[in-house]
């Protein structure tokens, strides 16, 4: 009979530092995914949070393939009759670089509890400039 391995006490959580520069967005958003569910780690609990921090940067930077940048909407509601807005990926990336992935991100992540909290660990920035020197976030290749 197999038991359930659960970690105990507190799990040690990482600062990791990804650069998006020249990096496919999809392939991007899984390698991000798997970091923040913490399924790189030996201790990986589907139930626990056991993933890291993970810091973003050069969002701007993202490569997309270019017939993608027109055909790929994102779609929002007013909740108003009438009030449904779209925007393509070329122009999000030019106002919003940061929602691109951040919106690729949370297409991989479970939608619960559990999901909203390991989301919160993913901080992404358009530039090369991050707040989080502080605590040392290692870069991950």
């Amino acid at each position: 009979m197999n038991k359930t391995f659960v970690p105990k006490g507190q799990v040690e959580r990482d600062w990791l530092l990804v650069d998006a520069e020249g990096q496919n967005l999809g392939r991007l958003a899984t390698k991000i995914a798997q970091l923040l569910l913490g399924k790189n780690k030996p201790n990986y609990t589907p139930g626990a949070m056991t993933g890291a921090n993970v810091v973003v940067i050069n969002a701007e930077k993202v490569a997309v393939f270019p017939t993608r940048l027109e055909s790929k909407k994102y779609y929002h509601h007013s909740g108003y009759p009438g009030g449904i807005k779209e925007i393509t990926l070329r122009d999000q990336l030019a106002r919003f670089p940061e929602r691109v992935i951040e919106k690729a991100v949370w297409g991989m992540i479970p939608k619960n509890k559990l999901g909203r909290r390991i989301y919160k660990n993913l901080h992404v920035y358009a530039g090369s400039e991050h707040p989080h020197q502080a605590q040392q976030p290692a870069l991950v290749e």
